[in-house]
């Protein structure tokens, strides 16, 4: 039972991590795309520069890396206990 509670503990820390992360990628993504119409005067529309900039990074790798704030702690752990409990 206590395992379980620490997993559920765990999962909600990481999914608020995984949000806070996403969301500042994001952020960050549009601030480098508005920077860079303005520095260009790019083509056509600003916003219509920026919203087409943030669908490219929504299919982008960079996006799907942020799941590794679930992959990287699990298997972190799941090694450690593997090497305390059987090395």
């Amino acid at each position: 039972m206590a395992v379980l509670r620490v997993l559920l503990i765990a999962g909600i820390f990481l999914t608020v991590v995984y949000v806070i992360l996403s969301l500042y990628a994001r952020a960050t993504c549009r601030s480098r795309l508005a920077r860079t119409w303005d520095a260009e005067q790019g083509p056509g529309d600003r916003d219509t520069f920026i919203a087409e900039g943030l669908e490219e990074y929504d299919q982008s790798l960079r996006k799907k890396l942020l799941l590794g704030v679930y992959v990287v702690p699990v298997v972190t752990v799941a090694t450690i206990m593997y090497l305390t409990n059987y090395a």
